[in-house]
């Protein structure tokens, strides 16, 4: 998913576009780099979105304040902020507490409660999840389904799920973002999901007719790694590796999200990860990195070995592992990628799963340049996609992430 793929349904007359920020502007978060330049006719919604980013990240403050941090003059963020608390999404705070002679300022922030968001992960193998967040990301609710065994009942649960955390919101919904597995293009069409029974079908356009509401539709480890980034504290070059029931994986270059010529960037699960035979794939192939990596399969070879034999247990483990580092080595070594975050069940990727990845591309990548690349787990456990999601609503409907 790129910068431009959530550009749809802005809810000003001008596009809210991404940022390209100062280094020091939006702790903890980030805007994500554009790779777009700014012109003229797209000004005033860059300026909105300018706005709104600084007030999201570093919380409120005056007119005067928000001029001297964005650089525009007090006209400017006079009008705009006058235009953002029309539309609910600023609000005034009261007074700065007096310090000095004069009138205090009276403080502005983002109306972190006037609205809500639906994030939607479709990546569980026996259950859909979903949530209603705040604009802070933090989760008031939520709600799951199960997965329906057949295909044609996919779609009228997600609707149904969706649903009900509309309800579940009770405030204005901004939107809903919605990860999926499979390889989605940047109109939300899901190119290809054959767990899902999908396959060119259009559930960003359906489910916005269907839920009257903006959806923004993208594959579950693209939803991810924004969360990771946003809220996780990532770097502008990283990976996330999302083990499920598959394997896939999120990338950011230069803090700009990367999807590829085909939409299917990170689809690494079926790179086929050694010249020793290896276990069956799904897909026909043998020796598939999914095949060693996905939760089914680490679990059926963990369980074959036996509950008593820790050393057999460690050695599946760090064998699974070392086929990561190999399948992302030529990766890292491409892209010069600072960090690996791996996205999954903490008791099979943690420890020595993780250890022996950094290992393996410590010892297949350039030192001294990448052998401090740095693998570690996600500390956003299972709501990571649904964060993702809301990140990817903000950025659409505000130009915040």
């Amino acid at each position: 998913m790129t910068a431009s793929d959530v550009q749809r349904g802005s809810s000003s007359s001008e596009p809210a576009l991404p940022l390209a920020a100062s280094a020091n502007a939006f702790a903890p978060g980030r805007a994500l780099r554009s790779a777009v330049k700014v012109l003229p006719e797209h000004a005033r919604g860059h300026n909105r979105s300018l706005v709104l980013q600084t007030l999201f990240h570093r919380g409120a403050m005056s007119r005067a304040d928000l001029a001297r941090e964005t650089g525009l003059t007090r006209v400017t963020i006079s009008d705009l902020v006058a235009e953002l608390i029309a539309d609910a999404f600023v609000a005034e705070k009261g007074h700065r507490e007096a310090s000095g002679p004069g009138k205090p300022a009276i403080l502005v922030d983002v109306d972190r409660t006037g609205h809500r968001i639906v994030g939607i992960d479709l990546s569980g193998s026996d259950v859909f999840i979903g949530a209603v967040l705040t604009l802070d990301g933090d989760i008031v609710a939520r709600r799951e389904t199960p997965h329906p065994p057949d295909a044609g009942e996919v779609l009228p649960a997600v609707i149904a799920l969706a649903r009900a955390l509309v309800a579940d919101a009770h405030a204005p919904v901004l939107g809903i973002g919605i990860g999926t597995p499979g390889v989605v293009d940047d109109r939300g069409v899901v190119l290809t999901a054959p767990n899902l029974g999908w396959a060119g079908f259009d559930l960003e356009g359906v489910l916005s007719e269907a839920l009257g509401l903006p959806v923004l539709v993208a594959n579950d480890a693209n939803a991810a790694v924004l969360a990771e980034y946003t809220f996780g504290g990532a770097g502008d070059d990283v990976l996330l590796v999302k083990v499920g029931s598959g394997v896939g994986s999120g990338l950011l270059a230069g803090g700009q999200p990367m999807r590829g010529s085909r939409f299917a960037a990170g689809e690494i699960g079926h790179v086929t990860v050694g010249t020793d035979g290896g276990p069956a794939c799904a897909c026909g192939k043998v020796g598939c990195l999914e095949a060693w990596l996905s939760v089914p399969s680490l679990s059926a070879r963990l369980a074959a070995t036996g509950d008593a034999d820790p050393d057999a247990l460690s050695g599946v483990l760090r064998d699974a592992g070392e086929r990561l580092g190999i399948a992302l080595a030529p990766v890292v070594g491409a892209l010069d990628l600072s960090e690996i975050v791996l996205s999954g069940p903490p008791e099979l990727l943690g420890g020595v799963l993780a250890q022996a990845t950094a290992e393996a591309l410590r010892t297949r990548t350039l030192a001294p340049f990448h052998e401090g690349v740095r693998v570690r787990m996600t500390e956003q456990g299972q709501d990571i996609v649904l964060r993702g999601a809301a990140v990817m609503v903000l950025t659409a409907r505000l130009g915040v992430s």
